[in-house]
């Protein structure tokens, strides 16, 4: 039976937000909704929290896989979507119970828009709020998302858009959602919400955190491609610079970090 949204959450060992992740979503004021909850091989109770709450709630479609990595369990999570529209949650954030509705009614009344994305707020691991994610305060443009993920949380697309371009590429493991939006930034056009409807967590098991030089790796690789499918790789070189950030903190107990720029 088809619904109006596909949410789809992948999961892999995060029984300590899992719950909260699900709830956001099942307390959306959008009423026609499935959440897809596809478990990649955890090891701790997602699974058994995951298939708790699939028990309890028809819109839940939960699948338990082996563990393939979340480039290719986002891959095949997408392909039993079924929704007009599709969104994607990480299983430690959280969505904003008007999500759904926000963005959803932006692309049922413009249909030449293929995506819509809308601001985040940031907390940390035990949920405190840290304020106003920094993607959100620059401007959207297609030339400026090839250097600039402004397009971060929370977005709503057009299932038939993302089809289009080819759905998510497992290739980019750890940034297959700034590959697919460069993609859709090339065939559709892309909205700014500019509301806070998505809180994104920051914590040390995160991506952005515990594999942050995959995640650059990817991130460049996926410039690199979107330059050559707009025909900019003869005039324009990508170069990527790090800069160094040296940290201080005390042993065990401590939980204060010194953070310093040796320049």
């Amino acid at each position: 039976m088809a619904v109006a949204i596909s949410v789809v959450m992948t999961v892999y060992n995060r029984e300590c937000y899992l719950a909260q992740a699900i709830e956001s979503v099942l307390n959306q004021s959008w009423p026609d909704f499935e959440l897809i909850l596809w478990d990649d091989g955890s090891s701790d109770r997602s699974v058994e929290i995951a298939r708790t709450y699939a028990e309890r709630d028809r819109r839940i479609r939960f699948v338990a896989a082996e563990h393939r990595g979340r480039g290719s369990a986002l891959d095949a999570a997408t392909q039993l979507v079924r929704g007009e529209f599709l969104g994607f949650v990480d299983s430690d954030d959280l969505l904003c119970p008007t999500s759904l509705a926000q963005t959803a009614v932006m692309l049922e009344n413009f249909p030449e828009v293929g995506m819509v994305y809308t601001n985040h707020n940031v907390m940390d691991a035990e949920g405190r709020d840290l304020g106003l994610g920094k993607r959100c305060e620059m401007p959207y443009s297609k030339e400026k998302l090839l250097l600039d993920f402004m397009t971060f949380h929370f977005r709503l697309m057009r299932t038939s858009v993302f089809r289009q371009v080819g759905g998510i590429n497992p290739k980019f493991n750890a940034a297959q959602d700034y590959d697919l939006c460069l993609r859709l930034s090339e065939v559709t056009e892309i909205r700014h919400v500019p509301k806070s409807l998505y809180r994104y967590r920051v914590h040390r098991h995160s991506i952005s955190q515990a594999r942050q030089l995959e995640q650059i790796r990817c991130s460049y690789e996926a410039i690199l491609q979107a330059l050559k499918r707009r025909g900019l790789a003869d005039r324009l070189e990508l170069r990527l610079e790090l800069r160094p950030r040296y940290i201080l903190q005390p042993k065990q107990s401590s939980r204060t970090a010194i953070a310093t720029d040796p320049h």
